[in-house]
């Protein structure tokens, strides 16, 4: 989708930590899904016929992955998938970006296609362990990136095509579309793609298509830039769960994954 033509190795996407420390990524055009060790060995966990832009260890222990192609669905095996959820009725996915789980089980999930400014009709979507998928926004020039905050209290969402990262109370309103402010204005590359967050509240933000990764504490105030040796195309970041202030950062161009140990 966003490299029509153009041969490519892979396209690596949605890090983090399982509770075992193993590092899952998703390679999206392969529809490949990577665990790698603590001792950095490399696996081949899924394989499927798909796009699989994120994939998350549901509180159940299901591999639940929002795929671009595909919609919501569970990875049922090496190479077998069902298809949960296509969207709401007469509303279908536009093309599912990132996810995440609250300590409530509540998923979300947002679904960028190929919205941005000219168009931004960009969804966050929630949908609790027993209830009815929930549609939040359908504003955003392109939704990207998500996460929550330590507390669950504020849900993050990267406005690529904006620059922007957006944040919301998890406090939703019974019937209407929640407020949503920015939180982040950010300058240069693409935008926000893939976001994370530490147990001390910092917010992680890989900057595609600048080679980098900005860090800013609870109030948005800056707290570390990392610039890649190599490649431009960071695409995720993740805090390792044992040292919040080691972040692991993905860039696609390359294929590679660094850390970098941010000073106190």
């Amino acid at each position: 989708m966003t490299r029509p033509g153009q041969p490519i190795h892979s396209f690596l996407e949605a890090a983090f930590f399982d509770e075992a420390r193993n590092l899952w990524l998703a390679d999206v055009p392969y529809g490949r899904i990577f665990c790698i060790s603590p001792a950095g060995d490399w696996q081949v966990m899924h394989h499927i016929d798909g796009e699989p832009h994120a994939m998350r260890i549901a509180p159940d222990g299901r591999h639940i992955a929002v795929d671009y192609r595909h919609g919501l669905i569970e990875l049922t095996g090496p190479d077998s998938f069902e298809v949960l959820c296509t969207g709401r009725v007469g509303q279908p996915f536009l093309g599912l970006s990132d996810m995440c789980y609250g300590t409530d089980g509540r998923l979300w999930f947002s679904d960028s296609g190929r919205t941005s400014l000219s168009d931004p009709s960009g969804r966050v979507y929630c949908l609790p362990p027993a209830g009815d998928l929930r549609l939040l926004l359908d504003c955003i020039p392109y939704s990207n990136g998500i996460c929550l905050s330590p507390d669950g209290a504020w849900l993050y969402i990267a406005a690529t095509r904006a620059n922007q990262v957006w944040r919301l109370s998890t406090r939703l309103p019974d019937n209407s579309q929640p407020m949503v402010g920015t939180f982040l204005q950010l300058s240069g590359g693409l935008g926000p793609d893939g976001l994370a967050c530490n147990d001390r509240g910092w917010l992680a933000v890989a900057q595609a298509q600048a080679g980098r990764a900005y860090v800013y504490d609870a109030l948005g105030d800056p707290v570390a830039e990392i610039r890649l040796p190599e490649g431009l195309w960071s695409t995720s970041v993740a805090f390792h769960p044992d040292v919040p202030n080691r972040l692991y950062i993905v860039d696609a161009q390359t294929g590679s994954v660094f850390a970098s140990d941010i000073p106190d």
